[in-house]
């Protein structure tokens, strides 16, 4: 037995992650990894280190986000087409061929994304940190000083709770289906495997169109924030740093990535701890010239703002606040043990930003009245004249820290560019892989980064120029925002019914809970409370775009981003004309009509229909962890930990 031999024994034994295939077809070839081509490794030692580094951005024709052998073979083909006449609407697909129509196969597309080629190097922290890292942002640092001005203090309490239940039932619900499906794509997969292929499509693009957008908007509010310093300053220079940045750490791979997103988060976390800990002080110390506060925000003026309304347009600022979550899902497919990071991540993750949102927004409703003037005065999202959190440190006369959380402003809206370029790449990726997106879009290099996607992202990126427009910024930057405005309301809601939809099909193929590698906590239950609390979200930013919420005081109209595309203003001032009410509806619920016409022409043009319970397939990419051993070994653990330990564990 020499070497070569030991290696491949080694690779044939059982792993804890293996994949359950099912009808998925083995990959052959040398290029099924792109850090296991070992027919380029004598060579490209060879090579000069700059030639070598030129080479990693080659293609590698059997190499995608998903298997080349499963989209282009004869042979798969030919076995999903041969499914495809088994299964109930044979006659639907041969009627279809007849009249020259499209035809939409189910089964090559959940092959299609099963079995995903990125390398996958993130880690537990990694995971816990991405999540973080894209909820913990301008949402909480600067979209909350116009929450606090719409609905007050009380307001701004119960819409986070709200929301906070609303997330914790939907992020459970992703949690089950990525730890039992990694697939790329998430949830635009699981869209079209479990609800209907053209909801798929609509929602993959709806979730690669936000992101796209995002990049130029964080970008620009990147290169404002810097005049907190110097406003002087030309702001062309600074984005062009920032989105040269951005684009680099993305094109050192998923481990860059996750890396530099640990890097943020830390940061953040650190800045939202200290001033949870200062705001307590501050609080029970007073201002320089007021004493102790306590509650005296709540009575005068008041813990309410704007009546019901107020509140509803609150608890569509609150949504988009933890928008980002999510992301921990599209990551399970370049993760190395995802039943024992994922879950984890999901539990902690959850309860961490929860934790940071309520607490640090409670203190703020205590240290800064709704009626503050400098709380509509925004000119980007991340403009730190109207950050409570900075407008608090400023109220109580210290110096140096309004720097200090300008500083942090800025690492979170870089962060938040970073995870724009990172879910947008992954998602066109996934999609080009699907034939739902143009096929470019699906070039991986030797190094398993999908290069054409991410090159894509920074074109897109390039839009944070128009912050050089003196009249024109505030228009161009709103109608984009619009774009996104929406865009994780729709996610979560589909996360939901994709996962009531799974657990359907998972009875009726006689499967039991207790084969599934993570079971969501609140279970289907759970899911039609998250679906549900997801359309009020809908209901409500219908209502407030409609019927906008009055300002007493309002900005004017060259503001822009200060609520994040949110309820409570878009930038247009007093909102007076039937013109103006229009345009703010558009403004508000621009995505809407944007999902709707990506799903009915999908439909018109594929012929799709909802996918039944039966012919739902609930085995291609799921991953088999050997639960039976595992499970022994974790009742074994479980049994010799004190109570308290088994508490933490079920909750975190």
């Amino acid at each position: 037995m020499g070497p070569s031999r030991d290696v491949q024994m080694a690779d044939i034994r059982p792993k804890e992650d293996s994949f359950t295939l099912g009808s998925l077809p083995s990959i052959q070839g040398t290029s099924s990894h792109p850090y296991n081509n070992h027919d380029n490794s004598s060579s490209n030692t060879d090579q000069h280190p700059v030639r070598r580094w030129l080479d990693s951005f080659r293609r590698d024709p059997g190499l995608h986000v998903t298997p080349a052998s499963v989209l282009n073979s004869t042979e798969d083909r030919n076995r999903a087409s041969m499914m495809a006449r088994r299964s109930d609407d044979s006659q639907s697909l041969q009627r279809s061929r007849n009249r020259g129509g499209h035809y939409f196969d189910l089964h090559a597309a959940t092959v299609g994304t099963a079995n995903t080629l990125l390398s996958r190097e993130l880690k537990g922290r990694h995971l816990q940190m991405i999540a973080i890292g894209g909820s913990i942002g301008t949402g909480l640092f600067v979209a909350s000083g116009k929450a606090l001005n719409t609905g007050g203090p009380a307001s701004v309490l119960i819409a986070y709770l709200f929301v906070g239940c609303m997330l914790y039932c939907t992020i459970q619900a992703l949690g089950e289906l990525a730890v039992t499906f990694p697939v790329a794509g998430s949830f635009s997969a699981y869209s079209t495997r479990f609800l209907d292929p053209a909801w798929g499509f609509a929602m993959g693009w709806n979730y690669a169109l936000q992101w796209l957008v995002v990049l130029p908007l964080e970008i620009i509010a990147a290169s404002i924030t810097v005049g907190y310093w110097n406003s002087g300053l030309n702001q062309s220079i600074f984005i062009t740093i920032f989105l040269f940045t951005i684009v680099v750490i993305n094109l050192f791979g998923v481990k860059g990535y996750g890396e530099a997103e640990f890097v943020f988060a830390i940061v953040k976390i650190t800045a939202v701890i200290g001033f949870i800990l200062l705001g307590i002080v501050i609080n029970i110390g007073g201002f320089p010239d007021d004493g102790y506060i306590g509650g005296r925000y709540w009575h005068n003026p008041g813990a309410f703002n704007n009546g019901f309304k107020g509140l509803c347009a609150v608890f569509v600022t609150a949504a988009f606040a933890f928008t980002g979550t999510e992301l921990v899902g599209l990551a399970a497919a370049e993760t190395a043990n995802p039943r024992r990071s994922l879950p984890t991540a999901i539990k902690q993750v959850f309860w961490r930003i929860t934790l940071f949102y309520i607490v640090s927004l409670t203190l703020i409703g205590l240290l800064v009245p709704h009626n503050h003037p400098r709380l509509l005065g925004a000119k980007s999202a991340a403009d730190a004249s109207a950050s409570p959190f900075v407008i608090a440190i400023e109220s109580a006369g210290i110096a140096i820290l309004p720097g200090v959380m300008n500083s942090v402003i800025l690492v979170a809206v870089i962060s938040v560019g970073n995870s724009a370029v990172f879910g947008s790449s992954r998602t066109l990726a996934a999609l080009a892989d699907q034939r739902q997106a143009p096929r470019i879009l699906g070039y991986v290099d030797r190094r398993g980064r999908p290069l054409v996607a991410i090159l894509v992202a920074a074109l897109v990126g390039l839009l944070g120029y128009l912050a050089e427009l003196e009249e024109q910024q505030s228009d161009v930057l709103n109608w984009l925002l619009a774009v996104s405005g929406l865009s994780s309301v729709f996610t979560w809601g589909s996360i939901c019914l994709a996962h009531i939809r799974f657990r359907k099909a998972w009875r009726f193929k006689g499967r039991g809970l207790g084969e599934l590698a993570f079971r969501s906590q609140v279970g289907v239950a759970g899911s039609w409370v998250g679906l549900m609390l997801n359309v009020l979200v809908l209901v409500a930013q219908f209502w407030t775009a409609a019927w906008p919420v009055p300002h007493s005081h309002g900005s004017s109209k060259g503001q822009v981003m200060g609520d994040e595309g949110t309820g409570g203003g878009t930038g247009l001032g007093a909102i007076e004309s039937p013109r103006d009410v229009a345009q703010n509806f558009f403004l508000e619920y621009l995505c809407a009509p944007i999902v709707l016409a990506c799903y009915v022409g999908y439909k018109l043009w594929y012929r799709t229909a909802a996918v039944k319970v039966e012919e739902m397939d609930v085995d291609t990419g799921r991953r088999d962890f050997n639960l039976p051993i595992l499970i022994s070994r974790e009742i074994d653990e479980e049994r010799g930990m004190p109570w308290w330990k088994r508490v933490y564990k079920f909750l975190c």
